[in-house]
C-alpha cells in the first residue's frame, strides 16, 4: 500500500487553503513583509500559492522555477525577508500540527527556491 503524501494526511486542497491563509495574516501583519501585498490581488495570491504549497507537499499543481522567477521579479527581497517568511511558514504549520518531518520538507523546498527570489 502506497504511503499518503503529506498533502493527502493533512487533509488535501481545504486544509492547505486554510494553512496558506493564515500564513497570509501574518505576513500582512509583519511590519517587514506586510508591504510587499500592498496593490496585490490577495485572492488570486492565495489561489496561486495554495497551488504552490498544495505542489510542495505533494498534491498535483506544480510550478516551474520560472513562473516564480517571473513573479517576483520587480520586487526587492532580501534574506532578511525571506528569512522571516520561513519563521512564519514554521509558525504556521506547527499551529495545523504539521509533523516536523513534513514541515522540514516543505521549508526546504521553500529554501530551495531563495536564489530565484533574493537579491542579496
Amino acid at each position: 500500500m502506497r504511503e499518503k503524501t503529506p498533502y493527502e494526511k493533512y487533509g488535501g486542497f481545504s486544509t492547505v487553503s486554510k494553512i496558506v491563509m493564515r500564513l497570509y495574516d501574518k505576513l500582512l501583519d509583519d511590519d517587514d513583509v506586510g508591504p510587499f501585498f500592498d496593490d496585490v490581488d490577495m485572492p488570486r495570491l492565495i489561489d496561486h500559492q495554495t497551488k504552490f504549497v498544495s505542489s510542495l507537499m505533494g498534491g498535483p499543481a506544480s510550478f516551474s522555477d520560472t513562473h516564480i522567477a517571473n513573479a517576483h521579479r520587480n520586487l526587492t527581497i532580501h534574506n532578511a525577508h525571506f528569512d522571516k517568511l520561513k519563521e512564519l511558514i514554521q509558525e504556521t504549520l506547527d499551529e495545523f500540527s504539521v509533523e516536523p518531518g513534513d514541515a522540514a520538507a516543505v521549508l526546504g523546498a521553500f529554501e530551495a527556491r531563495r536564489g530565484l527570489l533574493v537579491e542579496d
